[in-house]
């Protein structure tokens, strides 16, 4: 049976709106985003929440909602944004274009004794992105928050409805979790998204889905597809777990993926296919040609190895499917890269790919892993790029290049494991600089090969930072590196953030 939401989230295309739904699961209540002419597809949600967008409500093609249909819910409203002025506007306010965009840090002030400020420091630092602006209420409406230049930011436009100018989702709101869980206060039900519930929710989906077949699933040893064929072996489905090697591996990844497997019941199938893999891009140094020769020799790889196949399970996550819908819906699609090979497409026409995972979030899927009781060491294991250590060699890439970054890597992990740091880095790796520079080694100069070390904390990969790394630690890595990697003779440290830079090197 379907697990409905209890919170719908109305996206109307804003790049927080992700952000929204995760916010209400970590408070735990199950929400999910709707399309606005999803609207009425689920009769009996227990609130719901209009996000924000990019569009003007005066724009001849603006997305819309039906209030009517709202008010007839009867359960509590809350428009963030461009929600907000919808709200305004559709209750008889007034929305006009500001003179300039506002975006960034403001500050908050509630007053009238709001329950949806209930607790609220007097002043609050919220997070704003707009450039309409509510410039008359509709009669009824109270305002019960201005920012420091006395502008309303936030209204109650009847006992079930409001509307704040701010994104209380984003932690540069310093409250807006409080906010949220204000607005849950009002809502009549009790937290009910649990991950037990789900798991068993889960199961019996597969099962029926599965109905007796084989399904073929594709592992790396990574957080999902680890979650993913567990999920299937617990289902007592017949299974086949395919692990290809692709030459661009970190050092010993393959016996440890095949111990890990081992160790939790699940016989996975191993195709070497390194040498293909390397021939394929030899003398390659564009990295999208190089992405792309990758991505379809593995393709051809696994399902020459999977011949014949009843059923492909994919372990597509919530924000996978949200960033294949088009702006402002949501489809049951994937991301391109996983629908660029035909064969994929021609199973999904077939009604042949299943996607168990795709309600759930990476951190919501390391809790699915938990409650299977899989080890923490996979479940919080570092994300790995689907090219592997391709995208970590710019440039060409070669056997020399791949040993130089398997080594260094190799130390630099187990240097963060051993000092702590590991579980406070979201991702860190060895790359490859396409330089050489002169050295000096022992009584010679060298002209050797360079190294970059990163480190990085994120939430969703969109954004990341690097991390303040010790600088004696640092010495103590770059030290082993230089004097036991051959081919390297300098270290360096990235401390580029996302964007301008992404994470991987390519």
């Amino acid at each position: 049976m379907e697990i409905l939401p209890q919170i719908i989230v109305i996206d109307f295309g804003s790049q927080y709106t992700q952000l929204i739904v995760r916010r209400l699961r970590e408070l735990g209540y199950y929400a999910r985003l709707y399309n606005p002419d999803q609207l009425k597809d689920h009769p009996t949600p227990k609130g719901v929440i209009l996000s924000g967008g990019p569009k003007s409500v005066s724009d001849p093609d603006a997305p819309d909602v039906d209030l009517d249909y709202l008010k007839q819910l009867d359960v509590p409203v809350l428009g963030i944004c461009y929600g907000m002025q919808l709200l305004n506007k559709k209750h008889g306010g007034t929305v006009e274009p500001g003179t300039t965009r506002e975006y960034g840090p403001a500050t908050l002030s509630p007053e009238n004794g709001s329950d949806l400020f209930e607790g609220l420091s007097e002043s609050s630092q919220i997070w704003m992105s707009h450039s309409d602006t509510c410039t008359q209420l509709p009669d009824g409406a109270e305002i019960i928050g201005r920012n420091e230049d006395n502008v309303p930011v936030a209204i109650q436009l009847s006992d079930k409805f409001y509307g704040i100018q701010f994104h209380p989702e984003v932690t540069h709101s310093h409250e807006g979790r409080s906010v949220l869980e204000n607005f849950l206060e009002m809502v009549d039900d009790e937290p009910g998204f649990k991950i037990e519930a789900f798991r068993d929710h889960l199961i019996e989906q597969v099962r029926d889905e599965v109905a007796g077949r084989e399904v073929v699933c594709g592992v790396s040893g990574g957080v999902d597809s680890t979650v993913l064929a567990v999920l299937l072996h617990e289902a007592g489905t017949k299974l086949r777990a395919i692990y290809v090697d692709n030459g661009l591996m970190r050092k010993d990844e393959t016996p440890e993926v095949v111990s890990q497997f081992e160790e939790l019941g699940i016989d996975i199938e191993v195709v070497d296919a390194s040498e293909r893999f390397l021939d394929a891009i030899a003398g390659v140094d564009e990295p999208e040609e190089k992405r792309r020769r990758i991505g379809d020799l593995f393709v051809d790889v696994f399902f020459g190895a999977a011949d014949n196949v009843e059923l492909l399970a994919q372990g597509t996550l919530y924000p996978d499917v949200i960033e294949s819908a088009t702006s402002g819906s949501i489809a049951s699609t994937i991301k391109t890269h996983h629908n660029r090979v035909q064969k994929i497409l021609d199973l999904q026409a077939e009604g042949k790919v299943i996607e168990p995972l795709a309600e759930l979030f990476k951190d919501e899927v390391r809790a699915l892993g938990e409650s299977f009781g899989i080890p923490r060491e996979i479940l919080y294991r570092h994300p790995f790029p689907g090219p592997g250590l391709g995208v970590r060699v710019p440039g060409e890439v070669t056997e020399e290049k791949l040993k130089i970054v398997r080594e260094g890597d190799a130390i630099f992990i187990r240097h963060l494991k051993e000092s702590g740091w590991y579980d406070k880095v979201w991702q860190a790796y060895c790359g490859l600089l396409p330089i050489k520079t002169v050295g000096v080694k022992g009584d010679e100069r060298s002209y050797e090969w360079s190294v970059a070390l990163r480190a990085v904390i994120s939430e969703d990969a969109m954004t990341a930072d690097w991390v303040e790394l010790p600088p004696d630690l640092l010495r103590k890595i770059s030290n082993e590196i230089l004097n036991s990697v051959a081919g390297i003779n300098r270290v360096f440290y990235d401390i580029s953030t996302k964007p301008p830079a992404s994470i991987e090197l390519e």
